[in-house]
This record gives structure tokens, C-alpha cells and sequence, in this order.
């Protein structure tokens, strides 16, 4: 048995902001995907899979007792117990959404009355799939917007322009004619993880001077980055991204790797490239963003790149 793919997302713009209603935008990234699956001959990380399937189907029980969603538990019940396990490329930790292509998977197969992709996607349906995918991935990270397994449900760029208010968006094709700017992951050859780095956000919430960069630097820099990546202003784009990548190496370290933080600068200082936050950080992957991409391969060409959108 197999089911269907879903695949990773890059949150491009809004991680940490959306907290704080800023605005986002979400693209499915169909480098890595996972799909539900029985094997005769589980390997050891189906059956650690399978292990933490267990465990979801039983915090699965409690969600249905809110009465937001109802699943086919004895079904779900029945293939965990043959074995049924998550086969993800995904990596778990890098801030491309390995739950919640997960959480999406669970939901297409087992959910009753499931809202699909083929239908009509008014914002309240949307609305209802990100609740419903916030309580199902708060098992994983313990609370969750919900919008990384909408991504993997949806396979569409979502564009969040507040906590109500979410449609699927279009974004500029990519270029083919081999312009030089891109947008690429940075592998940071750490595993990070999201719970630790959240709570660490929430302490400095509490503080006056941090919510305040937060609402007239971070938040006003991340939804001009949104606009300007929809429009395709790439001149006010970049801008707006090195201010935002300042805000962030200022305001955001714990969230930066130790090892990156001249690296970091240095993007800044000599504009080859622009490093941000990859999800909530800590590890995993960072985004990098450049005009010219032979100029940031050079600059970090000890480095792992890949290349996820062209300008």
C-alpha cells in the first residue's frame, strides 16, 4: 500500500511575524515529499515511524473530542496496528514542514467530510483546514498555525495577510531565461528544533523594547517583503530583505546557529547574498536570497545550496 505524495513548504516570508499577525507567504517545495506506507520489510526508521503513529492516533481520539473534525479512528487504528508508517525525504528539523506533510497525509486519508482540493476554496473553508491542521500538528511541536500541512494539503503558494484572513496566491513565474538572483536553502548541518526556539520568542514577548522592533521593524519589513515578491519589484525586494536580515542578526541571535553569525554579517556587509530565518531557526536550513547567484555560490562555496526559486 501507498497513498499519495505531499510534499515540503518554505515559509518565504513570516515566520515569527504571523504570531504577531504580519503578513506571510507559503510555496510548496516539491524537492522533498512523504507518503503513507506499508512495507513486508520495515526498515528501522518505519518502525520508529510507525511508534510515533501510535502515538498521534491516540492524541488524534482527544482532537476528534473537540468536535472540529471527525476521522475513520478505527481504520487509521487498523493500518497503524499492520504497520503503517510515514516514508518522508523530508528532513525532520530543517524548517521545511516534515509534520506537516504528515498531518496533511493523515488528514486526506482518514478525515470524514474532509473540505478537498478540487472544490471551491472559500476563505472559511481555508480557515477550517488551517484550525482543523493546528490542532492535529500542535502533537508535534505542541501549538501550531496550522499552515505548514495547509501548504502540503493545498500544494499552493498561500499568502497569509492575518491570522482571518488567508487565500492561495500567485506568484511571479519563475525566470527561465537565466536571470542570476534566487532564492536557495543553506544547509546548516544542524538539527533544529521548533518548541525550544518558539518559547525562547515568547520570553522576549514579554519585553516592551522586543515587541516593539517587532511591530515597526520586523513585521513592516516582512509584509513589504511579501508585497514586493507578489508584484515582482525585485530593486524594492532586495531592499527591503537586507533590512530585514539586519533586524533579525540584531533582535533573533538564539535563533541563528553560532557559526553563521559572521557569515550572516557578511551577506549584509558585501550584499553577495541575504541570509533569513528558514522557519523558526536553530538549526535546519537558512534562506538565503541573492541578485547574483555565481556571487553568492563564491561567497559560500563551502556550503551546501539548493536552489529553490529563480529571478
Amino acid at each position: 500500500m501507498k497513498g499519495p505524495l505531499f510534499y515540503s513548504k518554505i515559509l518565504l516570508f513570516g515566520e515569527y511575524g504571523i504570531i504577531k499577525d504580519s503578513k506571510g507567504l507559503s510555496i510548496p517545495y516539491n524537492f522533498y515529499k512523504g507518503a503513507l506506507k506499508v512495507s513486508d520489510n520495515p526498515s528501522d526508521e518505519a518502525v520508529k515511524s510507525n511508534k510515533s503513529l501510535q502515538e498521534f492516533t491516540n492524541y488524534l481520539e482527544e482532537v476528534q473530542g473537540k468536535g472540529v473534525v471527525s476521522f475513520n479512528l478505527e481504520k487509521l487504528k487498523e493500518d497503524v496496528g499492520a504497520g503503517m508508517y510515514f516514508d518522508s525525504s523530508i528532513p525532520q528539523g530543517y524548517g521545511v514542514g516534515s509534520s506537516g506533510a504528515l498531518v496533511a497525509a493523515i488528514y486526506d486519508k482518514y478525515a470524514e467530510d474532509k473540505i478537498t482540493v478540487l472544490e471551491n476554496l472559500t476563505r472559511d473553508k481555508l480557515l477550517k483546514l488551517k484550525e482543523i491542521f493546528g490542532l492535529m500538528e500542535s502533537f508535534f511541536h505542541g501549538s501550531s498555525s496550522g499552515l505548514d500541512p495547509l501548504n502540503s494539503y493545498l500544494s499552493l503558494p498561500i499568502l497569509i495577510n492575518s491570522k482571518d484572513n488567508i487565500e492561495p496566491a500567485g506568484i511571479p513565474s519563475q525566470s527561465v531565461d537565466h536571470k542570476k538572483g534566487a532564492v536557495f536553502l543553506l544547509d546548516s548541518g544542524i538539527v533544529g528544533e521548533t518548541a525550544p526556539m518558539v518559547s525562547i520568542f515568547m520570553e522576549n514577548m514579554k519585553q516592551e523594547g522586543f515587541r516593539k522592533m517587532l511591530k515597526n521593524q520586523f513585521v513592516k519589513h516582512t509584509d513589504a517583503c511579501v508585497d514586493d515578491f507578489l508584484k515582482g519589484d525585485i530593486k524594492s525586494l532586495f531592499s527591503n530583505i537586507k533590512q530585514l536580515s539586519n533586524v533579525v542578526f540584531d533582535n533573533f541571535k538564539p535563533m541563528i546557529p553560532q557559526q553563521f553569525h559572521e557569515l550572516w554579517k557578511k551577506g549584509i556587509e558585501t550584499n553577495d547574498y541575504y541570509l533569513k530565518l528558514c522557519g523558526s531557526g536553530g538549526g535546519g536550513y537558512i534562506l538565503g536570497f541573492t541578485q547574483d547567484l555565481d556571487k553568492a555560490q563564491s561567497a559560500l562555496k563551502d556550503y551546501k545550496l539548493e536552489v529553490v526559486y529563480n529571478f
